[in-house]
Formats: C-alpha cells, sequence, structure tokens
C-alpha cells in the first residue's frame, strides 16, 4: 500500500507510537506509517516509538534520512553507532518524564519494602478472612536505597526518597557533586543496600550490569527494583537468587524480552509486577509527544534537533 497523500514524504513513523502522536504526525506531516510507504525518496525523519528498532536495515530502507526521532528517553532501540556514520542525528525526549519515572520508581521501593501490592493479594485470596497473618513488613525510613545511575531521574528518585527517610547511596560512570554517599563499583553499592534501585541508561555498554554478584552482595535481606531497562539485569541469575532464597524480593518495570516475563516470576508474593509503565500518564506522554513534534519542526525548518542524543 502507497501513502494516500498528495504533499512530498518528509517524515516517517515506525513502531507502537501512541494514537494521538500518530494523529499529531499524520496532520501535521502527512507522515505514513513505513509499512504504508510507497517510494521512501525524500523521507528526512523516522520518528519511532514503542522500542522499536532502527538499525541498519532500516535506514537502507530510508535512502534520504537524516534524523531519527525516539519517543522515550531510552533510546538503545537505535543503532547510533550506525547512525553516526551515516550522518543521520538522533534525539530523544528526555527532562518530561523524569518526575513520573521517578514517581514510580519510589512507588516500586515502598511497595518492595512494605508489600502493599503482596497485602492487596493477601486481601483478595481471602487469607485474611481465613485469620491468616501478613508477614511483617520493612521500614522505608532508616533503609539504605542504593542507586544505579545518578541522572536526572535518578537524583529525582533519590530526592524523594530522602525525604521519607531513606538513606541514599550511588554508583554511576562518575562522581556527582552531591551529599549522599558514592560507591566506586555496582558490587558496593550493592552490599551497602537493602534496596538497589536500577535507573541507569539500557545498551551494550550496560547489559547484565547487574549479574549474580551484584545480587549476591545484595543479599537474602535485599530487594531489586529495576525501572531501567531489561537488558541491564541478568533475568537468569535474578530468577535463581529469587528461587534459592539469596535475595529478599524485587519490584520490576522492565524486562529482557518485553512483554514476556519469565515464568517463575508470575506466581511469587515477594516480586512486584509491572508492565513498563514509568512514563505512562496522560501529561507526561503528551509533554513527550509535543517534543517529538519539536524536534521534528526544528529539523525540517533549521536543520537541528531540539533535544539531541549525545
Amino acid at each position: 500500500m502507497t501513502s494516500e497523500t498528495s504533499h512530498p514524504v518528509r517524515v516517517v513513523q515506525l513502531g507502537g507510537l501512541m494514537p494521538f502522536v500518530r494523529q499529531w504526525l499524520t496532520e501535521r506531516y502527512a507522515a505514513p506509517a513505513l509499512d504504508d510507504l510507497g517510494d521512501p525518496a525524500g523521507v528526512e525523519v523516522a520518528v519511532v516509538g514503542g522500542g522499536a528498532p532502527l538499525g541498519a536495515a532500516e535506514m537502507d530502507a530510508l535512502p534520504d534520512l537524516r534524523a531519527v526521532v525516539n519517543f522515550g528517553v531510552g533510546h538503545d532501540n537505535v543503532d547510533l553507532a550506525e547512525a553516526t556514520r551515516r550522518g543521520v542525528v538522533v534525539s530523544n525526549t528526555p527532562d518530561v518524564l523524569t518526575d513520573a519515572v521517578a514517581d514510580l520508581a519510589v512507588l516500586l521501593v515502598l511497595d518492595v519494602l512494605r508489600g502493599a501490592t503482596a497485602a492487596d493479594r493477601f486481601v483478595r485470596s481471602g487469607a485474611w478472612a481465613r485469620g491468616e497473618r501478613m508477614p511483617l513488613a520493612r521500614d522505608v525510613r532508616g533503609a539504605v536505597v542504593g542507586v544505579l545511575g545518578l541522572g536526572r531521574i535518578g537524583t529525582a528518585a533519590a530526592e524523594r526518597l530522602e525525604a521519607f527517610g531513606a538513606e541514599v547511596r550511588y554508583h554511576s560512570r562518575a562522581r556527582k557533586d552531591v551529599g549522599w554517599t558514592y560507591d566506586a563499583t555496582p558490587v558496593e553499592l550493592a552490599a551497602a543496600s537493602d534496596v538497589l534501585l536500577v535507573l541507569t541508561p539500557g545498551g551494550a555498554g550496560t547489559e547484565h550490569l547487574v549479574d549474580a554478584a551484584v545480587l549476591d552482595a545484595l543479599g537474602p535481606d535485599g530487594f531489586l527494583v529495576n525501572v531501567a531497562r531489561g537488558s541491564v539485569v541478568d533475568e537468569v541469575a535474578l530468577v535463581a537468587a529469587l528461587e534459592e532464597g539469596r535475595l529478599a524480593g524485587a519490584g520490576l518495570d522492565v524486562f529482557a524480552d518485553e512483554p514476556r516475563v519469565p515464568a517463575a516470576l508470575l506466581d511469587r508474593d515477594d516480586v512486584v509486577l509491572l508492565p513498563h509503565v514509568g512514563s505512562a500518564t496522560t501529561g507526561t506522554r503528551e509533554a513527550m509527544g509535543r517534543l517529538v513534534l519539536d524536534n521534528v519542526d526544528a529539523f525540517l525548518e533549521r536543520g537541528e534537533l531540539v533535544t539531541p542524543v549525545g
């Protein structure tokens, strides 16, 4: 099928963009989906959503591509090295989702410590009515939360957790000008923490950064919370640690092979499972969509991006 627009196609859509973003792109740029594109000549901008891959094959299909606008702050779905080699610039949507993701990160930290969703399941199952007792939970005040990746979102989450009375530590690629304690390695951070909160970017450089050694350092009384990318955590090692009692529990918003979740996690009361909803609020997604449009506008009008990656 070919695009029915009578105007030259300069923008194309890829991946799982939200309906209102698709509508905006169609109304503003007459932008078809890649699958509906006839002649790719003249397409300068690809707008990518839902973590859809954009690598050499997709770039080959768009020979005049000059810019990739990614709907999301994470951009490990885009082959940046290949884009750079071809002179294609890439943008993402930072800042506008910082608060929403930080809020969800804190929610998961509170949940794994206090057992809120486990308690909800306890009530719904009829266990409370049968006279059974919920296990005692852990205090948030005084808990040590290690933030792995102290970028914009990590900093916002740390500030919120500190307000709850938690002690914050962190590890990042470089020491930050903050008052929190810095640990030189993820293993050292995990060993000092009650909860390890993962907020580092995805990609090849952080794949399985949280491995068996980090989980063992966190220990049988420690919790893992991941609101970053599923690839950052070795899921096989995580499942083994939980099944063998070497980890107290986990709160997960992301997984290695979404939307598939390891079957071994589905029936565990010590694990909170969310369907990658860190930025999933109406206001946040609309702000992300507006930033996508701003980037496309700026590139088509001036040849530059508002929020370039790198």
